[in-house]
């Protein structure tokens, strides 16, 4: 009987299909917002390119995330921090893994410290020097690369991945030793979370 298989296989995908279209059913009706990210302080106390491309940095970020949704929980099964300088990343870090319930607010702290070889274009090289020249620092960036499940209602997702989380052209004084530089970017930059329920590998 050569079509057994073929009918198993087919009754597989047709309950895959189903359960997929059920799923993305409730989520239309259910129609959650996507989670905040808030980049809410950002300081240097240490941003030093050398003449061999290595740059020595201290880079601290404070982040809000906010679930706004009153029937969607989420869980953060793995949080990287990646900093960026001019499209050029610098450095990643891993943050604590925790559970988000509804309508609640977290705070986050990356910290970036270390060395790392990055290859600046001559215009962006340019502008690192007159960047430094004032003591601010421009094209600065965080990402997020996340990997959550989420409860809407009574159902649990898998495992995905979201978009990535863009807080982008940060400007961040330098801090110095002394006191006497400008005090930490304290305003508020609202981050990038595209459809944050939508797995971005697609499946």
């Amino acid at each position: 009987m050569p079509c057994k298989p073929r009918c198993i296989y087919c009754t597989i995908y047709i309950f895959i299909f189903i359960f997929m279209l059920c799923f993305f059913l409730f989520l239309i009706i259910i129609n959650p917002s996507s989670v905040k990210f808030y980049v809410t302080e950002a300081t240097l106390t240490q941003f030093n390119l050398t003449s061999n491309n290595t740059l020595y940095y201290n880079f601290k970020v404070n982040i809000t995330v906010t679930n706004p949704n009153k029937h969607v929980i989420v869980y953060y099964r793995m949080i990287k921090a990646i900093a960026w300088y001019k499209d050029n990343e610098f450095d990643r870090v891993s943050l604590t893994p925790f559970d988000q319930g509804y309508k609640n607010t977290t705070f986050l702290r990356a910290v970036f410290v270390g060395q790392s070889v990055i290859m600046l274009k001559p215009k962006q090289l340019g502008e690192y020097k007159d960047e430094t020249s004032i003591g601010i620092y421009n094209d600065l960036a965080v990402n997020f690369d996340l990997r959550i499940r989420a409860k809407f209602g009574r159902i649990k997702s898998r495992r995905f991945s979201p978009p990535f989380v863009q807080c982008r052209r940060l400007s961040v004084p330098l801090i110095l030793m002394d006191g006497k530089s400008a005090p930490p970017n304290s305003s508020v930059t609202r981050c990038n979370t595209g459809n944050f329920f939508q797995d971005r590998d697609g499946y």
